[in-house]
């Protein structure tokens, strides 16, 4: 994506990648969101923040904020207004490579997955009942979609 396109943005993408193995640029991340993150209307402003972490320190987060220490793939914490936050996305990256093992998919499609599930979250989408779960999994399609025809995928490499 051009930077002028990318200045026109309306919010700050701020990046915290805590998981030694991850590897990838922050401006590949940024266009990934650009690409899809239009397709929904939304009054999000400010700062959306991202976190790589590993499955302990994410299954902590889990414990600490939803009182469920079970592992998780992402979690979303909502927006903030008075503090400038448009929200924040959390990916356990130890859960992407187990689950792209599983479902034969790269972790770069997983770790996507994960980033497109937790904006659709930040959005207003919910995935409590079996209705709002078919929704969710219709916009998530939908997004990757579009990603896939920009081949605007994240760079992510998993450094052994």
């Amino acid at each position: 994506m051009s930077p002028d396109l990318r200045s026109s943005f309306f919010l700050e993408i701020e990046v915290a990648n805590h998981y030694s193995g991850l590897q990838f640029s922050e401006n590949s991340l940024k266009d990934f969101f650009f690409t899809f993150a239009s397709l929904h209307r939304h009054s999000l402003k400010g700062s959306l923040s991202i976190a790589f972490l590993d499955g302990h320190h994410h299954s902590r987060l889990h414990g600490e904020f939803l009182q469920d220490f079970r592992p998780t793939d992402v979690i979303t914490f909502p927006p903030d207004p008075d503090e400038g936050m448009a929200g924040e996305i959390c990916i356990s990256v130890d859960q992407a490579i187990e689950e792209s093992r599983k479902r034969n998919l790269s972790v770069v499609e997983e770790l996507s997955l994960y980033l497109i599930h937790g904006w659709l979250h930040l959005v207003g989408f919910n995935d409590l009942d079996d209705l709002d779960r078919q929704m969710m999994r219709q916009e998530e399609k939908r997004a990757l979609e579009v990603v896939k025809k920009h081949h605007a995928w994240p760079d992510f490499r998993l450094a052994l």
